[in-house]
């Protein structure tokens, strides 16, 4: 047997000229890996395909509940999104394809492992460095930024090895799984054209949705979210429905101007509607219990949390210790967040929790209160007596 390599394997046409190509051009056998993330796809036949374009075997990886408990819970722990929009779905995939790839190569004594990214994009540098931070003595193959063929070229070539590959039906190229679905090509590549109706699949146009408000609660332990409707969900149902539900109302929707690890502004349209209400519930909920000083100082290392993570940075030290922080802060992010979805907006209207930190007795104006008003004076003198005696001694105005 030839020396072998191990190629993530998504059944597109990139990854499937790959199997016949990484074997004529590099002596090596190829076995095809499938991490099913929770993307839509037909996986037996996308087994079939890979069978038939000459992969000494395929190897299919359900890895979706750790996709949710190990990187998807983090994201929500951290608010991750990065420039403020994006939910990460596909960031935060890359790192867990490229373990089991990883792992398969183990332990098939393989010599070399291939993944299907640009040199253009993100990808290659979240497939790449997680790689070699898990194993750097594996050998990395990309053979699309090696090769330059266009689509066409891609066809004519399995064609000639008698292989017919149905042109992708969309002109759209999608990139979906549990948390996100991304939409790149085609007229989206103009940031002044909006977005066809048809590039749209988990969230109706606002035409067509209800004409009345849905309210829905979602209760969190520690930062992550257990139930729905007061019913308790595992994670990947409750993620689901969360998102059949906000989608039907429209929401969940980017257009958004992103800047890529290599240094390229795109235009990048996603729809992530659980991402997006479970995201907007959980820093609601925490702007209840935790201090003013924790919600300050998480908001800053959220930004750096997010940056790393889309980055393809999942392996650096820095991201495990911000993880420590913050998972210090969640295990006071108990409760509950009611969230009204309606024409294309998540609103939360209600948030509680048996660790508050608002007391009525303290923030009411009515006769209730229980504040003692005398002691704002001397506060004030305290709080503001640097900026008084600044004006004091130099005598400024504005």
């Amino acid at each position: 047997m030839d020396e072998l390599c191990v190629l993530a394997y998504s059944g597109g046409l990139d990854t499937s000229v790959m199997i016949p190509w990484i074997k004529e051009k590099y002596g090596m056998d190829v076995i095809a890996v499938i991490v099913d993330v929770g993307q839509k796809e037909d996986f037996e036949s996308v087994i079939d395909k890979a069978e038939k374009l000459g992969a000494v075997e395929v190897v299919k990886i359900d890895a979706k509940e750790e996709f949710v408990k190990d990187y998807i819970f983090k994201a929500i722990k951290a608010n991750g999104l990065y420039e403020g929009v994006y939910p990460m779905g596909t960031s935060l995939s890359r790192p867990l394809i490229a373990s089991k790839i990883v792992e398969v190569a183990e332990k098939k004594n393989a010599s070399a492992v291939a993944h299907g990214c640009t040199g253009k994009g993100n990808d290659q540098v979240r497939f790449e460095v997680s790689i070699r931070s898990l194993n750097s003595s594996l050998r990395i193959i990309a053979p699309v930024r090696e090769w330059g063929l266009s689509r066409d070229e891609e066809v004519k070539y399995l064609e000639k090895k008698g292989v017919k590959i149905e042109r992708e039906k969309s002109r759209f190229s999608i990139d979906d799984n549990l948390w996100s679905r991304s939409v790149e090509g085609g007229e989206l590549e103009d940031p002044w054209v909006e977005p066809p109706e048809e590039a749209f699949v988990w969230s109706k146009p606002i035409s067509k949705t209800p004409d009345t408000p849905e309210y829905i609660t979602i209760g969190f332990e520690k930062g992550v979210p257990v139930e729905l409707n007061g019913e308790r969900l595992n994670p990947m149902d409750l993620i689901t429905r969360v998102n059949e539900i906000a989608g039907s109302h429209g929401f969940g929707r980017i257009d958004h101007m992103e800047d890529r690890v290599v240094g390229i502004k795109s235009r990048e349209v996603y729809e992530a509607p659980a991402a997006l209400t479970i995201i907007r519930a959980h820093q609601d909920l925490e702007k209840l219990v935790l201090t003013r000083l924790e919600l300050e100082e998480k908001k800053r290392i959220e930004t750096t949390w997010a940056w790393l993570v889309y980055s393809g940075l999942w392996f650096e030290p820095l991201r495990k210790a911000i993880d420590a922080f913050i998972d210090y802060t969640q295990l006071n992010v108990d409760g509950e967040v009611r969230v009204k979805l309606f024409k294309g907006e998540a609103m939360v209207v209600g948030r509680r929790s048996l660790k508050s930190l608002y007391d009525e007795k303290r923030a009411t104006y009515s006769s209730l209160s229980k504040f003692d008003q005398s002691l704002a004076e001397g506060f004030i003198q305290l709080w503001g007596l640097s900026t008084v005696r600044a004006n004091e001694v130099r005598s400024v105005k504005s």
